[in-house]
């Protein structure tokens, strides 16, 4: 328990001591201190025993493959477009932008689900709200909300670890940052053979923690200190990085790193990301004892400094969403 192993350059990390109870005081402390080796050098690692179910894996990617098997204007009945300011449904490949280019996947976009008469629904606030799901088949509902609240007690467990391994109260962040953490998934599926551009170009993620599920097609590369290197795929492992708000709130100790996807392979990829994110309105401040003048300088493709944002994570998020859906950044949905 609570050995590294390496999968390319990412650590891997037995989170078994963190997940399932009682805890041992000194294994959560060796866990704690390999995932923030982990974020302190490469920005990724792979975990194991992490403690979500094999076959409601195995439900999740049966029903993925059955969904995008439909043709494109059945699976446009649950069209983003439909989802509204909840930024939920389907969108076909090319769809989603990154860096400004239409990116070589489809996907369908889910958050927690949220009744009509919820505040923060009412209140006509992005990016919540109800999910959209397929009428066919009828079983990705039930295996999609129960894979979002497994992975949200999952990436709360984490979060405990890395304020453990911050050296601060590891109930700050729920405290702080994560009273009501905004949590997103996405089903993506990645046609073979994108050409010579990528699937998806080189991009972080925006948030504090990113936990994905692959099948055992490949593609996914990192840019680690020693350059890009590709992160071989497995079935029992998730592969977590921390997004720009973990850098900006470390004050750069933790690498917001970049990666990429590019699908080679004569079949379809299918890659499951869920983000742990800060509330919606949670302002983003420092952790105790971050220090900004201690912040590394480094350069990033898109010319972007996290380090200097100040305001809210909705903020933040919705003028990167913006970017991705123009359409939803001109109210047009």
């Amino acid at each position: 328990m609570g050995e590294v192993g390496v999968a390319g350059a990412i650590p891997v990390v037995d989170v078994t001591a963190i997940v399932a109870g009682p805890h041992d005081a000194p294994a959560v402390a060796r866990v704690a201190s390999e995932i923030d080796h982990a974020c302190r050098t490469v920005g990724f690692f792979s975990i194991v025993g992490h403690g979500i179910d094999a076959a409601l894996r195995a439900a999740l990617i049966d029903a993925a493959e059955a969904f995008f098997a439909h043709p494109d204007d059945e699976k446009a009945q649950i069209a983003m477009a439909r989802g509204g300011r909840a930024w939920r449904g389907w969108f076909p490949v090319g769809g989603e932008l990154t860096s400004g280019q239409p990116d070589h996947k489809e996907g369908i976009y889910f958050g927690a689900e949220l009744a009509s008469d919820d505040p923060r629904v009412l209140a006509g606030t992005p990016l919540h709200g109800a999910n959209l799901f397929p009428a066919a088949p009828a079983i990705l509902r039930n295996v999609v909300l129960r894979y979002i609240d497994a992975c949200t007690e999952l990436g709360a467990s984490l979060m405990r670890a890395i304020g453990a391994g911050l050296g601060i109260d590891t109930r700050w962040f729920e405290q702080a940052v994560t009273t009501d953490p905004l949590v997103l998934f996405r089903i993506f599926r990645y046609p073979p053979d994108p050409g010579p551009r990528w699937s998806v170009a080189e991009h972080t993620d925006y948030g504090l923690l990113t936990i994905l599920m692959q099948d055992g097609t490949g593609g996914l590369q990192v840019h680690a200190p020693s350059g890009w290197i590709d992160v071989p795929p497995d079935p029992d492992a998730f592969v977590c990085n921390i997004g720009d708000m973990l850098e900006r709130m470390t004050a750069g100790q933790y690498r917001s790193t970049p990666h990429r996807v590019r699908n080679a392979s004569n079949r379809s990829r299918l890659s499951f990301p869920f983000f742990y994110d800060p509330s919606w309105d949670a302002l983003v401040q420092p952790v105790p004892g971050a220090n900004a003048t201690s912040a590394r300088a480094r350069k990033r493709w898109d010319g972007a400094d996290p380090l200097t944002f100040t305001g809210t994570y909705g903020d933040y998020l919705f003028a990167k969403v913006a970017r991705v859906f123009p359409e939803l950044g001109a109210g047009t949905f």
